[in-house]
Parts: C-alpha cells; sequence; structure tokens
C-alpha cells in the first residue's frame, strides 16, 4: 500500500464513519477500485478505526468527561450511571456476535461487492423510512433542534430502546449496513429525539472499537500477523487523514441530525449502492 492509497482510504474512513452511509462499505469499495488487498488490510483497518475513534472523544470530549466524572466520582445512582447503563445494554448484541460469529462476519468482507451494493440499498431504504416516521410523528421542535445538552443525557432513550439500537448496530458489522445510519435511524423509529440518539450512537461504539482494535493488536503480537508490508509513513498519514476528517464529519453529521436532512444520505446510498451492484458484474 503506497502512502497515497493510505491517505485516500484514510479520507474514505473518516468521512465515512459517522456519516449514515457505510464506512466499511466505502472502504471495500475503494480497496476494490485502488486494488490493494492482503493481510496488510488488517494493520491499516485497526490503525483507521482507532484514529476515527479518538476524532469521536475529541468532538464529544466534554460529554466523554461528564459522562466518566458522574458514573465514577459518585456511588449515587445518577443520570450519568443510567445512561452508562444504557450504553452498556446497546453493546450486548454486538457482543454476541463477536464472541460467536465473528468468523462468519468477517467472511464477507473481501467476499465481493455485490454483497456491499445490497447492503447500501437497505441502509437507503431505513433512512427514508426513518426520516418519514420522524417527520410525521408528534414532538416538540424545540426538542428537535436542541444542542446536546448534559443536563438532558439520553432522556428519551429508554433501556428497551437502547436495546433495539444495539440490535441495529450488531446487523452493521456487514459491509454496507451503515453503523451510524442503522443506529440513528432506528431510534428515530424508537421515539427517541434526534440530537440524543446521535450522540448516543456515537458513543456507543467506543468501546466496541476500541476493545476489537485491542484484540486485533494482540494478534499481532502472536507472531506473523505482526509483520506488515505497510510502510510506517503510509500508516501514519491513513491514521491523521481519518482523524482530521472524522473530527470534521462527527461534527458535520450532529448537526445534520438535528436538521433532519437525512434523505440526502439515502439518495446517496441508493446511488452508490446501485453502481455498486452493476461494478460488481461487470
Amino acid at each position: 500500500m503506497t502512502w497515497l492509497e493510505a491517505i485516500i482510504l484514510g479520507l474514505v474512513q473518516g468521512l465515512t464513519e459517522f456519516l449514515p452511509v457505510s464506512s466499511s462499505g466505502h472502504l471495500e469499495i475503494g480497496q476494490a477500485l485502488l486494488g490493494t488487498a492482503g493481510t496488510d488490510n488488517l494493520t491499516f483497518t485497526v490503525t483507521v478505526h482507532v484514529a476515527t475513534v479518538l476524532s469521536t472523544i475529541v468532538v464529544l470530549r466534554r460529554e466523554v468527561a461528564a459522562l466518566l466524572r458522574g458514573t465514577f466520582t459518585t456511588t449515587a445512582w445518577n443520570k450519568e450511571k443510567d445512561y452508562a447503563a444504557k450504553i452498556l445494554i446497546s453493546m450486548i448484541p454486538v457482543f454476541v456476535v463477536g464472541m460467536f460469529f465473528k468468523d462468519q462476519v468477517e467472511a464477507q468482507f473481501g467476499s465481493g461487492l455485490l454483497l456491499v451494493g445490497i447492503c447500501l440499498l437497505i441502509t437507503a431504504t431505513l433512512l427514508f423510512v426513518s426520516e418519514y416516521v420522524s417527520k410525521h410523528r408528534q414532538t416538540s421542535n424545540s426538542d428537535n433542534n436542541a444542542v446536546i445538552d448534559t443536563a438532558n443525557l439520553g432522556e428519551s432513550i429508554t433501556y428497551k430502546s437502547a436495546f433495539i439500537i444495539g440490535l441495529a448496530q450488531a446487523v452493521a458489522v456487514l459491509p454496507g449496513i451503515s453503523r451510524s445510519g442503522s443506529t440513528i435511524a432506528t431510534g428515530l423509529l424508537c421515539g427517541a429525539k434526534k440530537n440524543e440518539v446521535a450522540q448516543f450512537s456515537f458513543l456507543m461504539v467506543l468501546i466496541p472499537i476500541l476493545g476489537e482494535a485491542f484484540l486485533d493488536i494482540l494478534k499481532f503480537f502472536k507472531g506473523d500477523e505482526l509483520t506488515t508490508a505497510i510502510p510506517a509513513s503510509a500508516l501514519v498519514i491513513g491514521f491523521l487523514a481519518a482523524f482530521i476528517s472524522g473530527c470534521l464529519a462527527c461534527k458535520f453529521m450532529l448537526a445534520i441530525v438535528r436538521r433532519q436532512k437525512l434523505t440526502y444520505f439515502a439518495i446517496y446510498c441508493l446511488a452508490v449502492g446501485l453502481f455498486t451492484i452493476i461494478y460488481s458484474q461487470l
């Protein structure tokens, strides 16, 4: 992998991780178009995913700090502990998938673009439906357009909806199913406020991605997987590209969700999905 390919794929990961268009699907498409393949992909994927996790922490640093303070500085049950419990509940489905179906899921990556295209069409459908339902639900405009407020941390997200959102995240392990798109859309369908479900969607993925990255790093130290032909400069450039673009995309996505403009992303996923399906058959 060259440094130019690394920066392109890093930008793809960073820009699409938080937008409801599937970063994994776009990485598959990008690698197919660039002709990159091999064991190096694991090293690069871990690197850019860690970069986007760090960008989430940077953008939502106040929310993360408030959540950690409220969770660990007192023994009393409070809104921060309640929110943390919802995040833990949302992680149950993806934990089950990771523990018992990891090999089957990994087999879907690199299996061809047809699956990616079909999953992108599913993402588009979910975004269309969630926006339609959300627009026709009786909600307060002031609530919908409110900025993220740690004083009202996830009040519209129940334990039940947290688990359902977690199910959406588990399904989104497939390339082409957008994690942010599916979780935000599912939260809206469950009746959660747009600003709250966007924040919840971005925070709930921190532990799973960091955990997966940690496990993948451990694999490297078993021997063969520690070796990579990717130049260190390409990894650094890819990391920085994913981190910087991830910071921009995270802020942009929070604003988009509050304005309820998911239809544009649905149209985009529809177009890219159709292109990918046609391209896979050529």
